[in-house]
């Protein structure tokens, strides 16, 4: 068949198989008379007749004093971010988001439950778009990746599924796969003219040159057959490994670390190499996330809401932590704006925000009312970005 994925003779890897209770009596005070200093003293003078005016002015006041205190508990808005509603089920989890180069105004946000959906004005409003070769089937398909080069773009999903558009979206095309794929694809990359690159949480990795009728293999193995191989590198946790990645991300320049599914260790791979490298954590919790930060060092995560990041760039285990104020939830995402600026997004609505490359972070509390967890943080550009949660949860950057 045509279309199913091939590789090199020499690279085998495709084909390997709440409230407190309330009181029930009122909690009554006892009015203690005040001693007098004699008791022959003349009583008090009444208290002056107060006027049909008064009366009237003090009782108008009431209601704009009421007011005013239900403005100060509404919530405040957030500062440089504001949610944008989507027509979509409140059970759903956005996972990725992707603009067409060619036309910024034009994008997909992707998500559970086959979500698909698409703007035409920046991000404003948000449309529901389905795919009839995925609609004709009785899986219900997890968007995981979604990716544009002009006009040229890919979404890949869970279980395994690869659609390709050729005219910024406007019609999408399904690409076969081969059923012997080493785990599920998680990650997808257009990186040139009929061109691609595509990760599963197993850490094949395949590029295509073709538009995806025929894949090479980039690693000579999986994870799991690097690391039983190697159960003697002095890696903590490697030994019969048989986990996947529990989140990878690439840099720019091509460049991938990956976190293991239990958060014991990460890898790293630079294309050229042949096999996923595996490194030890340098932190006592474990690895909730690891990225890449503008200058090319390291930003990692760990569970329980600490930061830390890698002293210097390029791939490093020397990291060191950064205090933030998550309020004890996990952060669980970075994106970086500019060198600078970053936010750092996580559980319940916890939002950070840096302006010195990382140095030192700052609670956007206003995201605090938010109830939902935030997954991901995707800047597009300078001027476009957007956090992506759970419930449908979308918030959209200001500036």
């Amino acid at each position: 068949m045509a279309s199913a994925l091939q590789l090199a003779d020499s690279n085998p890897l495709l084909f390997k198989p709440s409230l407190a209770k309330r009181r029930k009596h009122p909690q009554r005070f006892r009015l203690v008379p005040r001693a007098s200093s004699s008791s022959s003293s003349p009583p008090p003078p009444p208290p002056p007749e107060r006027t049909r005016r008064q009366f009237i002015s003090d009782a108008s006041a009431v209601p704009l004093s009421i007011a005013a205190l239900q403005l100060q508990a509404s919530p405040a808005p957030l500062s440089e971010w504001e949610r944008v509603y989507l027509p979509i089920d409140p059970g759903v989890v956005l996972l990725d988001i992707a603009f067409v180069p060619d036309d910024p105004k034009h994008g997909f946000l992707l998500g559970t439950r086959q979500t698909l959906m698409e703007t035409k004005d920046g991000g404003n409003t948000w449309v529901p778009r389905s795919i009839p070769s995925a609609e004709d089937e009785d899986f219900n398909y997890r968007f995981n990746s979604i990716s544009f080069k002009g006009n040229e773009g890919w979404i890949v999903g869970k279980p395994a599924i690869l659609l390709y558009t050729s005219d910024a979206g406007e019609s999408w095309e399904r690409i076969p796969l081969s059923a012997q794929l080493p785990g599920d694809i998680v990650y997808i990359k257009a990186t040139g003219e009929k061109s691609a690159e595509m990760v599963t949480d197993e850490g094949a990795i395949y590029v295509t040159s073709n538009r995806g009728y025929n894949w090479k293999a980039a690693v000579q193995e999986t994870v799991s057959a690097t690391l039983n191989r190697t159960v003697s590198s002095g890696i903590s946790g490697v030994s019969y490994y048989t986990g996947t990645f529990n989140t990878v991300n690439r840099s720019p320049d091509g460049r991938y670390v990956a976190v293991s599914s239990r958060g014991n260790f990460y890898l790293t791979w630079e294309p050229g190499q042949p096999y996923w490298q595996p490194h030890n954590r340098a932190v006592a919790r474990r690895i909730q996330n690891m990225g890449w930060r503008a200058d090319g060092g390291l930003w990692l995560l760990v569970r329980g809401g600490g930061l830390f990041l890698s002293k210097g760039t390029g791939v490093t285990e020397d990291f060191e932590e950064i205090p933030v104020q998550s309020r004890g939830f996990g952060i669980l995402d970075v994106g970086y704006r500019s060198k600078d600026e970053a936010w750092a997004a996580g559980g319940s609505g916890v939002l950070l925000r840096t302006t010195n490359g990382g140095k030192s972070w700052i609670r956007d509390k206003a995201a605090d009312s938010i109830a939902a967890n935030l997954y991901s943080v995707k800047f597009i550009d300078d001027n476009k970005g957007f956090v992506l949660g759970n419930d449908g949860v979308l918030l959209r950057y200001l500036g």
